[in-house]
């Protein structure tokens, strides 16, 4: 690829959407007439938006932004350059990185820190590869959040009613819509492997292919924009929650995860004759101890802990097994240069830079100390005890005690990211809800 600036001569492009991910993994930035946007300059953002909270609301008290509200200097990786397909006029997008004035990389950022921790891998030789799996729900609009969410209307002109898990017909009833997803995926350049109808009513899954995982990350946080543009275009909503319905399956985002040899380029995760390595077992290892404390990057909303439950298609532990999907952890049959390990535990509605790195690091750690498995898991796993914490504020404070992890996260992000959630939860904490209404009004 030539200068960004010869891309959009050539395509016409007339505006720049200059994106960066947030802590929730939703797009901040500027929008920026073509002929203005200088890729040597960037553009400027205020380091305090990464204190921004879901709800909009700011960490009150830390020392991990500067309290003079400055700007951070954000320029363009030029291999995220692509078109927005659902534009009225010709418009490109280009996500962003976010330094300082002396040049430093802002820490905090959450692609930043998926950045940090495939360096720790390449820095050992090693170049670990991701290909994730992301589920959704399709709704009708609901603009009264009261309300609980609704399926929408397919093509038959009928609610679909009863959970049809891999059906070809259920698909068939938003073909419309799921033909201006891949439309859009296409025109981006997104590596959309396969999608299939998940278990709940209007529940889709999309599958990526394997690659590096910052290409990735970046595939999936356009993905979730593109959805949600393809939703609205047929007057329904694509939502990511991790639990959106209440008698229906959670949403995931499961991670398949290898390393490979930056030497020999052969995976590290299996013999020649197929059998794992003790490399490969320590990753899992490192699963199994770490990812309780990762929970808030793999789960990071209030609601994503209704997910977790069992018999509820979703983990409740870390256990592992060979083709076990009740286990967190399941190694999937596959050819010995295909061995990997699928972390079956990270929600839909997770940052994917945030839940990537989470994952990574966590099976990092495993290697480096050499943590040892626990014995691969031949039953069924929900009829063992939890092994996750079962809701935010208990993932919090495991992230917070845990120095291994937060090292490698790197300690300014850990400790403003734990502050972004707790401040998070607060605002929840406030809200009454219509359970409390139902069975205490005038039952205590």
């Amino acid at each position: 690829m030539g200068t960004i600036k010869e891309w959009i001569h050539e395509r016409g492009i007339q505006e720049v959407e200059a994106l960066v991910p947030d802590m929730a993994g939703t797009a901040r930035g500027k929008f920026v007439p073509a002929e203005r946007y200088n890729e040597d300059e960037g553009i400027r953002l205020a380091e305090m938006m990464f204190s921004q909270t879901v709800t909009g609301d700011y960490v009150e008290e830390t020392n991990r932004v500067n309290p003079l509200d400055i700007d951070m200097r954000v320029l363009p990786d030029v291999d995220t350059l692509r078109i927005v397909p659902w534009a009225p006029e010709p418009t490109a997008q280009i996500i962003h990185d976010c330094y300082y004035a002396n040049g430093k990389p802002v820490h905090i950022a959450p692609r930043q820190v998926l950045k940090r921790i495939v360096e720790l891998f390449r820095k050992r030789g090693w170049q670990p590869v991701v290909a994730p799996e992301i589920e959704f729900y399709l709704v009708k609009p609901n603009t009264d959040a009261d309300y609980p969410l609704e399926p929408p209307t397919g093509r038959s002109g009928r609610q679909p009613s009863g959970r049809r898990l891999l059906s070809i017909d259920a698909v068939n009833e938003y073909e419309a819509i799921i033909e201006d997803i891949y439309d859009f995926g296409e025109a981006q350049d997104l590596h959309i492997e396969t999608l299939i109808h998940e278990d709940g009513v209007a529940q889709l899954e999309v599958n990526f292919q394997h690659g590096d995982p910052l290409n990735l990350a970046d595939q999936v946080f356009l993905f979730k924009r593109t959805a949600r543009e393809a939703a609205y275009r047929h007057g329904m909503y694509a939502t990511f929650m991790a639990k959106p319905h209440k008698n229906q399956p959670g949403s995931a985002m499961h991670l398949h995860q290898s390393v490979v040899s930056m030497e020999s380029g052969a995976n590290i995760f299996s013999t020649g004759r197929g059998k794992p390595t003790r490399l490969f077992l320590n990753y899992i290892g490192g699963l199994q101890m770490y990812t309780p404390a990762a929970m808030p990057l793999l789960a990071p909303n209030v609601n994503s802990y209704r997910r977790i439950a069992r018999y509820n298609a979703a983990p409740i532990n870390t256990h592992w097994g060979y083709d076990n999907r009740t286990a967190g952890l399941r190694v999937p049959l596959a050819r010995p240069e295909a061995m990997r390990v699928e972390n079956r535990i990270p929600g839909s509605d997770a940052n994917p830079y945030l839940a990537i790195a989470g994952s990574l690091a966590a099976g990092y750690l495993g290697m480096v100390e050499r943590v040892k498995p626990t014995d691969p898991l031949t039953t069924d796993a929900y009829e063992l005890p939890y092994g996750l914490p079962r809701d935010l504020i208990m993932a919090l404070q495991s992230l917070k005690d845990c120095k291994p992890l937060a090292k490698v996260l790197g300690e300014a992000f850990t400790e403003l990211y734990c502050q972004v959630k707790e401040t998070e939860y607060e605002t929840y904490f406030h809200v009454i809800s219509s359970w409390e209404r139902e069975f205490l009004l005038l039952n205590v």
